[in-house]
């Protein structure tokens, strides 16, 4: 069978795949896209960002709802809630950007194939019996929801599932898991109504995040009526008669919950690798099944590169996007010294209320330039917002400097409106401005903001 001949090929159809592919055409004529799934857009489009933000959205307008009685609008938190024609309204939307991604291959001259894609050589990939032969080879294939191997796994679903298939709010939920996608989905619930569990298997949820940032979260995420349950492993599941779910500890048969109508696993994610064959190319990866890349984007085997959630080391749609732009301007258009800086990067978790941080914990800041030479300043108060309502949800700032000249080297806040404000001071740590810097800036009145420049 004769190959197809192109510049490159790309394996994977979600962000950091679709960026690097559009950046390579600009500098080449033949790319090739290859995507498993008929959707384009990946995790991010489908089952991840994209949709999370509008349940979390959702939720914050039902949040909002009942904060208006305090502003004197009357029935306001007794409004009805039609929940299949709003998801059927939000599958429509994600249906609407999945097009787009493919009208960009087709604008763009990109060849689209798929299926499912196998490495013969390491420039050589078959897919539907179609052989496609290029120099350079991205792996941007991304991840999958883990299940734990565990008794009654079964009766639960990932959050893969929540999004495409859950027709209707449960009363009852549990979500086990500590990480971004737990927190967000306890929190989106909640707030929509279902009495909501969320099932750590350590002392808090978020734990690589500044801890005192993460404790200020945690007292609000428990006042607002989630259950958290900390130092929890589920050791099975079982399912009763009438249906509903019972969570058992490991813990001496100790009964976590009962009485759930459903349970989502949020422990984690896998790279998606298996089915392409890398293993006999002899491509490296780390023992958790990331692929292993050097600060370039390298794997193991000349010409075969890896970014995005495949291989870490932020899994972050921006940061994927951005580690393909620098990859095929490297490999394409003569920028040598093109690569993906992992340092600094803001991030937002979509918590009730939201958590921004950019740049170093504290813990981290110590263990880099020692506590000595580290210092924090922090603000906790209640937005004006609030003022008139009778929820009082906190706002808390901390910064973390480092150095006589008191250089910002973290930022971490939680509360109303931080998911929007840190990315203008994310630009000012990037080119290493100083806390004097940032309290030489006038503030801006009444916003929670402002008290960003008054740390």
């Amino acid at each position: 069978m004769e190959a197809i001949r192109l510049n490159c090929i790309v394996l994977g159809g979600g962000s950091g795949g679709m960026a690097f592919a559009r950046r390579a055409r600009q500098y080449v004529p033949d790319v090739a896209l290859v995507e498993k799934q008929v959707r384009l857009g990946g995790t991010c489009v489908n089952v991840g960002c994209v949709p999370k933000k509008i349940m979390w959205n959702c939720a914050t307008m039902r949040e909002s709802l009942h904060d208006a009685e305090g502003y004197c609008f009357s029935g306001a938190s007794n409004v009805n809630f039609d929940y299949p024609a709003f998801r059927e309204k939000r599958t429509a939307y994600i249906q609407r950007l999945n097009g787009i991604y493919s009208a960009n291959l087709d604008k763009e001259h990109i060849k689209h194939v798929t299926g499912t894609a196998k490495f013969v050589s390491a420039d050589t990939i078959e897919v539907e019996g179609q052989l496609y032969t290029a120099p350079h080879i991205l792996i941007a294939t991304g991840g999958a929801p883990s299940i734990p191997k565990l008794p009654g796994a079964e009766f639960g679903f990932t959050s893969d599932e929540f999004f495409d298939e859950m027709p209707e709010l449960p009363k009852k939920v549990a979500v086990v898991g500590a990480g971004y996608i737990g927190l967000e989905l306890a929190g989106v619930l909640h707030a929509l109504g279902c009495e909501t569990h969320l099932i750590c298997r350590g002392e808090s949820f978020l734990r690589s995040f500044d801890k005192e940032t993460v404790a200020a979260l945690t007292a609000e995420v428990v006042g607002s009526g989630v259950k958290l349950h900390i130092n929890t492993t589920t050791d099975r599941v079982e399912k009763k008669e009438d249906g509903t779910l019972t969570l058992i500890s490991t813990k001496g048969d100790e009964v976590i919950g009962e009485g759930f109508d459903s349970l989502i696993w949020a422990i984690g994610r896998h790279p998606n690798t298996k089915e392409l064959g890398l293993e006999k190319l002899g491509v490296e990866f780390h023992k958790e099944g990331r692929i292993k890349t050097d600060e370039w984007q390298n794997t193991s085997v000349s010409g075969i590169y890896a970014v995005g959630d495949v291989c870490g080391p932020i899994d972050l749609t921006p940061v994927a996007i951005a580690a393909g732009r620098a990859l095929a301007e490297r490999l394409f258009n003569g920028k040598k010294e093109s690569k993906m800086d992992y340092g600094c990067v803001p991030t937002v978790v979509f918590s009730h209320p939201p958590l921004a941080t950019c740049g170093l914990t504290q813990e981290e800041a110590n263990k880099t330039y020692g506590p000595e030479n580290v210092k924090t300043f922090k603000a906790g108060f209640t937005n004006m917002y609030f003022s008139m309502t009778d929820r009082k949800q906190k706002t808390f700032m901390k910064m973390v400097t480092t150095g006589p000249e008191e250089k910002v080297v973290g930022l971490h806040m939680i509360g109303l409106g931080c998911d929007e404000m840190l990315q203008g001071f994310a630009v000012a740590m990037k080119m290493g401005a100083t806390r004097a810097d940032f309290r030489k800036t006038v503030a801006i009145h009444p916003t929670g903001s402002e008290e960003v420049v008054l740390l």
